[in-house]
């Protein structure tokens, strides 16, 4: 590694890729924290009925497909059950994008890890369901762990060599 890649500079504003995914890490922590709040103030029944007009929409057979598993799993504990894991999501997305945005390194470690976590499943789907959309999604998941994981590295340079450099 070259002398310039071992510096790491602690000023959090000196990383705009990682602040871009911090950012993006703030953005799915609002859309989780909106859908948990929506769940809990729609309730059971309304939930059902926008599944079933999404299905309908989308034609769906209302009696054989998995939509009708899903329509009938719908009840008043497994909405908030849902609500509540939802909201849980979305606080790790909010805590994440707090670590990244100060430039903490649990944050990064965190981030790599839980972005390489989503890849098999990204790479199934693109297999699957091949189409821009799936390629978008495992694009940016890549290009999420690259940046963290670069960020990891940067950070293990610099303490590497602050710990082989001489003192004064």
């Amino acid at each position: 590694m070259q002398q310039d890649d071992a510096r790491y500079d602690p000023n959090p504003n000196a990383h705009r890729d990682v602040r871009m995914v911090a950012l993006f890490e703030l953005a799915k922590g609002g859309v989780s924290g909106s859908v948990a709040a929506a769940l809990l103030l729609f309730g059971p029944q309304r939930v059902h009925d926008f599944i079933a007009m999404v299905g309908e929409w989308l034609h769906f057979d209302p009696e054989q497909s998995a939509m009708a598993r899903v329509l009938a799993a719908i009840t008043p504990e497994t909405v908030h059950l849902a609500a509540m894991a939802i909201g849980v999501y979305a606080c790790l997305r909010f805590v994440l994008f707090w670590g990244l945005w100060h430039a903490r390194a649990w944050a990064s470690w965190f981030g790599a890890i839980a972005a390489t976590l989503y890849l098999p499943f990204c790479s199934y789907a693109v297999v699957r369901y091949p189409g821009w959309p799936t390629f978008a999604v495992l694009a940016l998941n890549v290009f999420i762990v690259w940046v963290l994981v670069r960020d990891v590295r940067k950070r293990l340079a610099a303490k590497r060599l602050a710990a082989t450099a001489p003192s004064a």
